[in-house]
């Protein structure tokens, strides 16, 4: 495929022209994501979208990514009040001290759910009966910010100790790790048509 085909192609109008949010759109949301590492990864990402526009954290996402240890769960479950203090430090991330320390938090909570579940990929998906739901919208206005499943979702997530785990967040992260494919019916990515 040329350079030209990618820009011709009709997509989902919430990504616009912005060249990180089309590999975003096309690469990445919609698509079904079962690798514990980059589930975490998408669950700090969208805690830290909060009140922010996505594009702001898909520009900040490499800071993020070192800031957070590779985003191994690991790793950052283990991090002291005093790194995560360092990390308030950070331009290259959101410096809001309650989404930065719910990292943590976050993190302990998913290796809790992996200890429990076998996986985090198996807990989370179970809330969609282990395969996508593929939603039908016709255009922007049709897709919605929420949905039964995120608030069954935050609920269980809220109960276990996650922060920053909303229904409205948690319907943005079903979309972004694709069990929740929104694609409107013009866009090259819909699928189930």
């Amino acid at each position: 495929m040329t350079g030209l085909d990618r820009r011709e192609r009709i997509r989902c109008g919430w990504c616009g022209t912005d060249p990180a949010y089309i590999a975003y759109h096309d690469e990445e949301w919609g698509v079904p994501a079962h690798d514990d590492r980059h589930l975490f990864e998408m669950l700090i990402l969208e805690g830290a979208q909060a009140g922010l526009s996505w594009i702001t954290i898909l520009r900040k996402r490499e800071a993020y990514r070192k800031a957070f240890l590779g985003f191994d769960p690991v790793r950052v479950a283990a991090l002291s009040d005093l790194d995560l203090e360092a990390r308030l430090l950070d331009s290259g991330i959101v410096r809001n001290r309650l989404k930065v320390f719910s990292a943590r938090d976050n993190a302990r909570a998913f290796l809790e759910v992996q200890r429990e579940s076998g996986s985090f990929d198996a807990f989370l998906w179970s809330f969609v009966g282990a395969s996508p739901k593929v939603n039908h919208p016709k255009t922007l206005a049709e897709v919605p910010s929420v949905a039964p499943e995120a608030v069954i979702l935050s609920k269980a997530l809220m109960k276990r100790g996650f922060r920053f785990v909303g229904p409205t967040i948690m319907y943005a992260y079903m979309q972004a790790v694709g069990m929740v494919d929104d694609h409107v019916a013009t866009c090259w990515k819909r699928r189930g048509t």
